[in-house]
């Protein structure tokens, strides 16, 4: 059945605020998904320390990351999502950077996601895009990509968020932004998400009592743009922590680009320090038996060129032996190079009774049921060693987290 779906609402821009005043610094709550993925779990020592936490008070925690904040129900990178990741007690908190067209700093997973998660095709902007709406016609596709870089910060600032998604098989626009998988909800996003610039993010998760991580994202212009260089952008998204007053110390700085990592070891060394290095691999490793001389970067490498921060999708760290999750190759040579390991993303690609999809790839064979998750998060934490976990749902970190003593 096709969900019901306020295009109008979204052009008319009516998005609902939350006030971060509301949230004290101690008030963390998980709500029922916890206990949801506990009740379908095996039977075991595991399960039943997890019960036996049922009820006790729950603080916020640096090893639970939220994801674009808490965007397995919010319209990511809003402030409603932000909002939500700290009322679950993530203790760190994700904006992903872009920039617009007059070189302002934005929170957006892609520099090219404005079609999919905001409501830039119902409105005005929408002749701006690189590429306007084509509905899908025969076998064609439908077809859109609007980019921040294609408006300005004030324009930017009058779009609504939205859940990410968009259905390429439409022949409308309302019916192309109604696409929201059945297994998300549309039910915190009917009146929209207010959008944010990077330097209102920092104001905000420092409101809620949280710290930063923020993602510099690979740009989908080419660059220079408009004299703007990769290394001038990895310097503004700096800059604004230090406008902000914000210490060195509560900033995990990231990039799946190795050069922005290092520059900012290289020209701001304390916030270097912290600078995590997004790892996706070369996407032909077998997770497996996966041989390191097939990998870009060696982890020792890594580490003498002053990395010490590692960040792999979940299915790079586990595998299956026996009929049990355990650490991969990669878990075990990134951690004998004194690599510290985060980890990406939990709750993200779909129910794990149908198997989870892309981010546990490498233990589907025993992704059979929800129970399954904190297995998987017990053997990121106790035998991989991470020492922080994204998660669409940050409440689901924080549980386990509180649980077992986990700062």
């Amino acid at each position: 059945m096709k969900k019901t779906f306020s295009l109008a609402s979204l052009a008319a821009g009516t998005a609902f605020v939350v006030g971060a005043s509301a949230l004290a610094a101690d008030v963390v709550e998980v709500g029922p998904r916890p206990y949801y993925l506990i009740d379908r779990m095996k039977d075991g020592p595991l399960k039943d320390k997890l019960t036996a936490c049922m009820g006790a008070p729950v603080k916020r925690t640096l090893f639970s990351i939220g994801h674009r904040g808490a965007a397995l129900q919010f319209p990511e990178h809003t402030k409603q999502s932000y909002t939500a990741a700290a009322r679950m007690g993530a203790g760190i908190i994700e904006c992903d950077v872009a920039f617009t067209k007059d070189k302002e700093l934005v929170c957006r997973h892609a520099q090219n996601d404005l079609h999919t998660t905001t409501n830039i095709l119902a409105t005005d902007l929408a002749e701006k895009c690189t590429q306007p709406f084509v509905p899908a016609s025969g076998d064609a596709k439908a077809q859109a990509e609007c980019r921040t870089s294609d408006v300005t910060l004030a324009e930017f600032k009058t779009l609504v968020g939205k859940m990410d998604a968009a259905d390429t098989s439409a022949t409308t626009v309302e019916d192309y932004m109604d696409a929201t998988a059945n297994w998300r909800t549309d039910l915190y996003a009917v009146e929209g998400g207010t959008v944010m610039t990077h330097a209102e993010s920092i104001d905000l998760i420092k409101s809620l009592g949280g710290k930063f991580t923020p993602e510099l994202k690979t740009p989908a212009v080419e660059m220079p743009f408009d004299g703007f260089t990769q290394d001038a952008y990895a310097q503004k998204m700096i800059d604004e922590y230090k406008a902000a007053g914000i210490p060195a110390s509560d900033v995990w700085p990231q990039s799946f680009n190795l050069d922005d990592v290092l520059y900012w070891i290289e020209n701001e060394p304390e916030f270097g320090k912290q600078a995590v290095f997004l790892d996706e691999g070369t996407g032909e490793e077998s997770w497996s038996n996966m041989d390191p001389s097939t990998w870009a970067h060696s982890m020792a490498e890594l580490k003498e060129k002053g990395v010490n921060y590692i960040a792999p999708a979940l299915f790079m760290l586990v595998t299956v032996e026996d009929g049990k999750i355990v650490p991969s190759t990669y878990a075990k040579e990134a951690k004998a190079a004194g690599l510290k390991i985060i980890t990406w993303t939990l709750e993200r690609s779909g129910p794990l009774v149908t198997g989870g999809g892309w981010y546990y790839q490498s233990i589907r064979d025993v992704t059979d049921s929800d129970g399954v998750m904190y297995e998987l998060v017990d053997v990121l934490a106790q035998d991989v060693g991470v020492v922080g976990m994204f998660s669409d749902w940050p409440a689901t970190v924080t549980y386990y987290a509180n649980c077992m003593g986990l700062k």
